[in-house]
């Protein structure tokens, strides 16, 4: 079923500053096309994508089973992120390795 809250990808995006980089987070309805939680830095932290995730956890209470996708980067495959995507109950998605292009739904991670 196509609805709000069913399917989210994230990804990080950097910007030039005046002091060197700022850099955004963002989390993405697929359905909505909205951007439902974000967080900016001045360094690319896995803190940076734990707080756009919580925040569009905050402002979505989505529902057990979303897929939430992304690319295999350091800081949405660190434990603590995994963690919080396990804790509301989603679906860790992944493209596959060196295929940053890659939307199929191939790789599911679960932490114990």
């Amino acid at each position: 079923m196509a609805a709000p809250n069913r399917v989210w990808t994230a990804d990080i995006t950097y910007i030039p500053a005046g002091e060197g980089w700022l850099y955004l987070a963002i989390v993405l309805d697929l359905f909505s096309r909205q951007i439902v939680g974000w967080a900016m830095d001045a360094t690319m932290s896995q803190q940076l994508t734990l707080r756009a995730l919580t925040m569009a956890i905050q402002c979505q209470l989505p529902g057990r089973g979303l897929v939430h996708h992304s690319d295999r980067g350091s800081q949405g495959g660190c434990r603590a992120y995994q963690k919080l995507l396990a804790k509301h109950a989603m679906l860790c998605s992944m493209s596959r390795k060196g295929n940053c292009w890659d939307c199929e739904y191939v790789s599911v991670v679960r932490w114990a």
